[in-house]
């Protein structure tokens, strides 16, 4: 029987991106796609990290319960209740930005991180750090926040966002090696601020379909 991948999202709009992306990368691949918008709000909102993990763990067994053989949660935010899952799930998961933070540190010792949640800043700079320990490299993090564009992409003002985000960008880019978007929010302006910009840019979505091409692999 043919591998079942799970997508576990906290913002709507990235249900219709990874569909799009799994139908132009890997289509014919069975998978479902599950959407809890309170996860992230009610980080935003300051509610308890351990009680929001805890119901991220319970996504995470219910996509199992429908049968996935890979759980992907695509939401940077809740990417420390992810490490809790795997210790009790029985089937492989993957954070969205694993691949991201492993492709980074490879790529300089100063890493811009640029966010427009809050709530991405702690757990992405963790796991930025975690990869450059496991390859015993010394890297230092530059936060960049932009929240005003957060607002405006949730207000459905997508331009307003775009311009935001490339104002962050730019400026952030001048004072490191490379740059992650720290969302997969901020994708769709990878390659534009790739060409632009003169360190790399990184966004998580194609690092992680790549990854997901080597986990079906392995479960073939």
């Amino acid at each position: 029987m043919a591998a079942r991948i799970a997508f576990v999202h906290t913002v709507g709009f990235l249900v219709d991106e990874f569909k799009r992306l799994m139908r132009a990368q890997l289509p014919g691949i069975d998978c479902f796609h599950i959407l809890n918008e309170s996860l992230l709000q009610d980080l935003l909102r300051g509610s308890e990290p351990t009680l929001i993990h805890r119901r991220v763990v319970s996504q995470v067994h219910l996509a199992i319960d429908a049968g996935a053989d890979l759980v992907v949660l695509t939401c940077s935010s809740t990417s420390p209740a992810i490490d809790i899952a795997r210790q009790t799930a029985n089937r492989p998961i993957l954070k969205i930005d694993d691949p991201l933070a492993a492709e980074a540190v490879n790529c300089g010792p100063r890493i811009g991180l640029l966010c427009t949640a809050t709530s991405t800043v702690a757990p992405s700079t963790s796991l930025l750090l975690a990869h450059a320990e496991l390859l015993s490299r010394t890297v230092a993090i530059h936060p960049h926040v932009n929240a005003d564009a957060y607002r405006a992409l949730m207000a459905g003002d997508r331009a307003t966002h775009d311009a935001l985000v490339h104002d962050a960008a730019v400026r952030l880019s001048q004072d490191v090696d490379v740059l992650v978007l720290a969302q997969a929010s901020l994708a769709p302006l990878r390659d534009s601020l790739a060409a632009e910009l003169d360190c790399p840019v990184l966004s998580s979505p194609p690092l992680l379909m790549r990854e997901l091409t080597r986990h079906l692999a392995l479960l073939a």
